[in-house]
């Protein structure tokens, strides 16, 4: 009895010694998923260059991972396969959405969050119907199905949304001869328009702020303002206030600069560098909400690199003092290169490495407690 005693007392001392070794869970309750569509090392090198090597707010990262981005069906991926990745975990073809290659529906992590109680928001500069928003709400085929994409939104529990989009928005509702307006109230969303005053959107319940047709205005023109950083600011509050007031658990936020992408596909370097910078300026917002804020991990990634982007030097002597540089591309399209992950915040430590884009939505997933990838492959193996 004396031996069983021992090896019992034994058997309770090494595993207690294991769980005091095993690293602790970090406590994440809000996650601010922010892409910059296209983005990749030569973006970010780029403004580092322009700010004459000024430290960035990609600087302040306190880790950084890389991700592949292939999709199912393609080496070179598309927003809606790779916004699908990132959003829900899955592996899918270029131009489908929210469902794997044989249709089968996937949830992304904030249609997880809503239903365990989280509040969530999105802010674009694109049309919220457009791929990388859509991946966060929509189970569609092809990304071109925007009519269908629309009413994937009203179907979801999205508390914020900011971005462009309004002839699909209202498209859908009037096809149905009904009043617009009306019909967004009986939704219990507060409709905002104006463009040029962000802050004065409701600061808690549920707000969709459309700003445009289509697209919003590129930051080049100027027409656009300072509204990806407001809007996310914005998007905070009315979250932050909507966790306080309906006893949320905590929000998931993506918030896109999605334009990056189209100046990236015109090869055009001054709107690119635009573009970054604007995101940059978001970025800067969502690191200061961390700040004040514990619990929040940031994560600023991309779904694929777009152009090719390259900074090569302008002579081949390099015994000159200066040789200067020019920004060269080596393609107008996407390509497979890795893509950068910078973190920030509580948890920030725990995504390290060279992983899928998969990987990094389920170990998000994870670390908010609404995903776990083990027990949904085996429910699904199951089925």
């Amino acid at each position: 009895m004396r031996k069983i005693l021992l090896l019992l007392a034994l058997s309770l001392t090494l595993s207690y010694s294991a769980d005091a070794k095993r690293p602790k869970q970090p406590k994440v309750n809000n996650i601010i998923y922010m892409i910059g569509d296209g983005m990749g090392l030569g973006h970010v090198s780029m403004m580092m260059l322009e700010n004459k090597y000024a430290p960035t707010t990609f600087d302040a990262a306190q880790n950084i991972a890389l991700i592949k981005t292939y999709s199912a069906n393609n080496r070179v991926t598309d927003s809606a396969a790779s916004g699908t990745a990132l959003a829900c975990g899955y592996k899918t073809n270029n131009s489908t959405l929210g469902q794997t290659p044989d249709g089968t529906h996937v949830e992304s992590i904030i249609a997880k969050a809503e239903k365990q109680n989280y509040a969530s928001g999105l802010v674009v500069t694109c049309y919220l119907q457009h791929a990388t928003p859509a991946a966060f709400y929509a189970h569609v085929k092809s990304r071109g199905e925007n009519d269908e994409i629309t009413k994937w939104f009203y179907k979801s529990d999205i508390d914020v949304a900011f971005g462009g989009g309004m002839k699909y928005f209202k498209r859908v509702i009037e096809a149905e001869k009904k009043d617009f307006n009306k019909e967004i109230a009986n939704m219990g969303y507060t409709l905002h328009t104006d463009l040029k005053d962000i802050k004065s959107a409701p600061s808690e319940g549920k707000v969709l702020g459309v700003y445009a047709d289509g697209y919003m205005p590129s930051a080049v023109s100027g027409d656009r303002g300072n509204y990806l950083a407001e809007a996310t600011e914005k998007a905070l509050e009315i979250l932050t206030n909507n966790v306080k007031n309906q006893k949320k658990k905590g929000f998931v936020l993506m918030v896109e600069g999605s334009l990056i992408d189209g100046e990236s596909h015109s090869r055009n370097p001054k709107g690119i560098l635009a573009e970054t910078r604007d995101f940059e300026n978001a970025v800067s917002v969502a690191m200061k909400y961390a700040d004040a804020h514990p619990g929040t991990l940031v994560v600023v990634c991309a779904d694929h690199e777009t152009g090719g982007l390259s900074i090569p030097s302008n002579k081949t002597d390099f015994t000159l003092p200066e040789s200067g540089i020019g920004y060269a591309f080596g393609t107008s399209s996407h390509t497979a290169s890795l893509i950068p992950v910078y973190l920030y915040g509580a948890g920030a430590e725990s995504i390290n490495g060279i992983m899928e884009n998969t990987d990094l939505s389920w170990k998000l997933q994870e670390l908010l407690g609404v995903g776990n990838r083990a027990a949904e492959t085996a429910a699904k193996e199951q089925k």
